[in-house]
């Protein structure tokens, strides 16, 4: 599909809404009309006698339909709200496709919902994603329940609060619908890489520690997360560890995560040295409990393994387990969805997040028939039944975000036992606090203390360029001080 833009600068929203419904499709973007026989769509804004005239038209196939409107208050904000809605009568009127969250294209929906709490109350909030981003009352009702979950938690932040994310991007193997910057270990490069990333992510970690201390910043939770932090063995893990309690005041600390991630990596030994290093929760992420699905997604476990881990997990004591499961998984029924989903509460967990398959063009899962996947309720169905499952057996909504491309246009949502929050999940995607990251492929995101400003530092996305470039990554992490002398 080509989409023509013409008088005002609202591209990136067009184009989200276009992938919304049109989820498999190139996406073209072009600033001159011309004649084709392509799928288009056709969006401008023009100035005339002190009005804005908005249009937009489409053409799909055979159909063919425009909207316009027309504007006397020139705010930037209002134009683009006009005019995303009349693309979003255009995209509707040619697909008969209703999305369930409406114009809202935002990775953040909780986030947007409680700003809008705390600054128009709870009533007027839920109306203006109802009437005005013409959310479904169904996702409504999820957003403000996430947002009040989160509440509690998110008026514990000091000033000074800060998370600490570790990078580690390799993995026993990768799945077929992994887009993440992950290194599968058995690669013999790979093997050339690990040692000294390992060695220069000490020292990052040890770098980040006093850039910390000189700053005075309070740490709240880490987390290990990847790839799949689990391939570390116990000496890599407690060479990390080690690092971190020698380089970061960890009294304040009240949460440390390490992902496991997949069964076949976990053992007696690496969970008995997590506990001893002070790791208190832990991920164990089966995605499925259906062997034939994980066969055909390229995980080399089996769903035995993956609750023989879980239980060993317990019988070590860690007391807050996340499980991961997937919706929309190929091979994966609704039915074999609901006996995974049923699977996971049985065991109880204290976290479990369900994701929303997000077809990613940098996986190597992609999309056999360039159909309508929006359209498609299987997706909808699985994340339906998980959702009226969880809170029928008392788990809570506590953080959700959402990705382009995902099957059914649907979000991932992290659900959790009463108490059982995680709060580097809430403070990464609700973006309340700074996140010093440390490893490649991971983001600094510095914000600013009693403010919204937020500033990004990058850190090399591959393991050989964060390798070669390491000197150059530790210039890059100075400015953490540059930043907290303007905005203190």
């Amino acid at each position: 599909m080509i989409i023509f833009i013409s008088g005002h600068k609202f591209h990136f929203e067009i184009e989200n809404l276009c992938r919304m419904f049109f989820p498999n499709s190139e996406i073209k973007l072009n600033y001159e009309f011309y004649d084709t026989d392509d799928d288009f769509i056709f969006t401008s804004m023009v100035s005339v006698d002190g009005r804005t005239e908005l249009k937009s038209e489409i053409r799909v196939g055979e159909k063919s339909v425009d909207f316009s409107d027309s504007l006397c208050v020139y705010s930037d904000e209002e134009a683009e709200y006009k005019l995303a809605l009349c693309v979003f009568k255009c995209l509707h009127s040619v697909t008969g496709y209703t999305p369930a969250w409406g114009l809202l294209t935002g990775v953040r929906p909780s986030k947007l919902m409680s700003k809008l709490i705390d600054q128009l109350g709870e009533i007027q909030a839920r109306k203006y994603f109802t009437e005005k981003l013409l959310v479904s009352e169904q996702k409504t009702n999820l957003a403000a329940k996430v947002s009040e979950i989160q509440r509690p938690i998110v008026a514990e932040n000091k000033r000074n609060s800060f998370s600490l994310y570790v990078s580690i991007p390799f993995c026993p193997s990768r799945c077929s619908y992994c887009s993440f910057v992950s290194h599968s270990i058995t690669s013999s490069n790979a093997k050339k890489l690990f040692a000294p990333y390992l060695e220069n992510l000490k020292k990052e970690i040890e770098f980040t520690g006093k850039i910390a201390a000189e700053n005075s910043l309070r740490l709240e939770s880490l987390y290990f997360g990847g790839g799949t932090p689990g391939i570390l063995s116990v000496d890599e893990t407690v060479m990390l560890t080690d690092a971190i309690k020698n380089s970061f005041d960890l009294s304040t600390c009240r949460e440390y995560t390490f992902e496991s991630g997949r069964a076949d990596v976990i053992t007696s030994d690496k969970l008995a040295a997590l506990k001893n290093n002070g790791i208190d929760r832990v991920s164990i992420n089966p995605q499925t409990f259906d062997n034939s699905v994980l066969e055909a997604i390229g995980r080399k476990h089996t769903a035995e393994q993956a609750i023989s881990a879980y239980n060993l997990a317990k019988s070590k004591g860690f007391d807050s387990i996340n499980m991961d499961l997937i919706a929309g998984l190929p091979g994966d029924t609704v039915s074999g969805f609901k006996s995974s989903v049923d699977t996971a509460i049985m065991y109880r967990p204290e976290n479990i997040t369900v994701h929303a398959l997000a077809l990613k063009r940098s996986s190597t899962l992609v999309a056999k028939e360039n159909a309508l996947l929006s359209q498609d309720n299987t997706a909808t169905e699985m994340i339906d039944y998980a959702n009226s499952s969880l809170i029928a057996a008392g788990y809570l909504p506590y953080y959700m975000y959402r990705q382009s491309r995902c099957v059914g246009n649907l979000e991932n949502v992290g659900w959790c036992l009463p108490g059982k929050e995680c709060i580097y999940n809430i403070y990464m995607m609700e973006e309340i606090h700074t996140v010093l990251a440390v490893g490649a492929g991971a983001v600094t995101k510095l914000k600013q203390p009693n403010g919204s400003y937020i500033e990004r530092i990058f850190n090399f996305k591959y393991p050989y360029e964060y390798n070669s470039r390491f000197e150059e990554l530790l210039e890059r992490k100075k400015r953490i001080t540059e930043f907290y002398s303007t905005y203190n």
